[in-house]
């Protein structure tokens, strides 16, 4: 196995170490985490545990940070409010506990994590670009990293992330179907009491109307960071993104432009600061542009390569959790890849199934669809909020079993049916301009993919159970394979993977 892509890939290779398969980790720079924190929940982390890749103890050492909940919220102004949108006629906020409400050091874990790796004869190649992968449907995949001997194995992960030049390559000449922007900052000089709990998603402006390069709603999301484990100490030091969803349009404003917006905001949001040059010890400032596409998770091109975490596209196009969709999908990962290799499933075709269509992950877009406006497309500059504060409340109420697997990026076909009944009977006169907002095709599409959503529900709960034993039991390696990753696609196409 050669896993192309370090920073992820460490984590599915020490997994696959573990399973008894030989594998290499190439990684174009040093190995090491960033210092920024990755915020993550115990559940998330417990997948880790779960594989043999970390064990409790890792995890009190590589969490630094711990706060008991985060906030979500959708507010025309930045005011306090009580009670639902249509009681104060400005918005509506929640708090979840146990969401991304840990703080983890990328340093500290992918350290514990690279010398596990190595300490069962795992191979490490720092410092070493990937130059091209040269595929053989009989003999192999061989790595060019310059001018050293090519690195060969039976079959090559790309962990390379957004960025990867093989999934580049691949969807050359493809225009993105959305891009979120992310622009934002870690800096100390906040108040500590106001510095406990985190933000997921919230608004508290309306559309942003930029004339010829369209309109947009501006999205908040925060974090404290190096307060300590259950609140034992305070900390000045957060970190706040300003984010929004677009499609991709050339006339769409600069990152310098979204930048401007978040320093000229920030002290709207963070009312503690009220001037970011005085007020706030910048310790980095953060951009990015994600490109994301309809047909993902990304299937195989080409035989023996297989692309895995956010090369792939197997995390929201709402969130981008590129660390929480690999815990979430590693023991499924590691399974389907082992086998594959054990089984010699490595055709494009057998890798495919690993990367199977998952409706849930494709009825998401319409989420992305309904939180941005099309490029000529006016709308009233309360749309959003209105929509996003009615679903809110109705998820927060239904209670942690529909909102918790929601903000952790599972869409279940229970959760999903009840909160938008709810939400219709709470405002029915808003439906016909939600249908205008998103449009008819991209409704009877999403429509397409909750079907799907019930199909799967049904193949997970009812046939599975009886059909994995007949499964067992068969002597064709590739019809069992093949049977076992439509479980797997059942399983978390419909959101049956997620326990509260």
């Amino acid at each position: 196995m050669i896993v192309c892509g370090g920073t992820l890939g460490i984590f599915i290779a020490t997994s696959l170490q573990l399973k008894g398969l030989r594998v290499c980790v190439i990684e174009g720079g040093k190995l090491q985490g960033r210092e920024q924190e990755w915020n993550i929940s115990m559940k998330e982390l417990m997948d880790l545990v779960h594989v043999g890749v970390l064990t409790m103890e890792d995890i009190e050492q590589s969490v630094i940070t711990e706060f008991p909940r985060c906030r979500s919220g959708f507010k025309n102004q930045e005011v306090p409010t009580v009670g639902t949108y249509f009681e104060n006629g400005i918005g509506y906020e929640c708090k979840t506990e146990d969401v991304l409400n840990l703080g983890v050091s990328p340093v500290t874990l992918i350290e514990i994590v690279k010398q596990r790796f190595e300490s069962l004869n795992g191979k490490v190649f720092e410092f070493t670009p990937v130059k091209g992968i040269v595929i053989s449907d009989v003999a192999g995949a061989a790595i060019d990293i310059g001018d050293s001997e090519p690195v060969t194995g039976k079959l090559v992960l790309d962990c390379m992330g957004n960025s990867s030049p093989i999934s580049r390559q691949q969807r050359y000449g493809q225009k993105p179907d959305g891009i979120c922007v992310v622009v934002g900052s870690c800096a100390d000089g906040y108040d500590p009491a106001t510095n406990i709990e985190g933000d997921l998603i919230y608004t508290n402006t309306e559309i942003q109307n930029k004339g010829d390069e369209g309109m947009q709603q501006y999205f908040w999301e925060a974090f404290p960071v190096s307060m300590g484990r259950n609140g034992s100490t305070t900390s000045t030091i957060k970190t706040t993104y300003m984010f929004t969803y677009l499609d991709a349009n050339e006339k769409r404003p600069s990152l310098t432009s979204f930048m401007e917006d978040y320093w000229k905001l920030l002290p709207m949001y963070q009312p503690c600061i009220q001037n970011v040059e005085e007020n706030l010890d910048l310790v980095r400032i953060l951009f990015g542009c994600f490109p994301t596409y309809c047909d993902s998770p990304l299937k195989p091109k080409w035989s023996r390569l297989l692309a895995v975490c956010d090369a792939s596209g197997i995390q929201s196009p709402l969130s981008f959790g590129g660390f929480g969709a690999l815990t979430r999908h590693i023991g499924r990962l590691t399974t389907a890849v082992s086998e594959a290799v054990e089984w010699d499933c490595l055709h494009k075709d057998d890798l495919g199934l690993i990367n199977e269509y998952t409706p849930n992950l494709s009825a998401t877009w319409m989420f992305q669809k309904a939180m941005s406006i099309r490029m000529g497309q006016r709308v009233d500059p309360k749309f959003i909020n209105r929509l996003l504060a009615n679903n809110f409340q109705v998820m927060n109420d239904m209670g942690l079993g529909t909102i918790k697997p929601f903000l952790q990026d599972v869409i279940r076909f229970d959760g999903l049916i009840g909160s938008l009944a709810r939400s219709f009977a709470a405002d029915p006169l808003f439906m016909p301009q939600i249908i205008a907002h998103v449009g008819l095709p991209t409704l009877i599409d999403w429509l397409g993919h909750v079907v799907m959503m019930a199909a799967y529900t049904v193949g997970h709960a009812v046939v599975r159970p009886t059909l994995s034993i007949l499964v067992d039991q068969l002597d064709d390696d590739r019809k069992r394979f093949t049977w076992r990753r439509r479980f797997e696609a059942w399983t978390y196409g419909s959101g049956g993977d997620y326990t509260v």
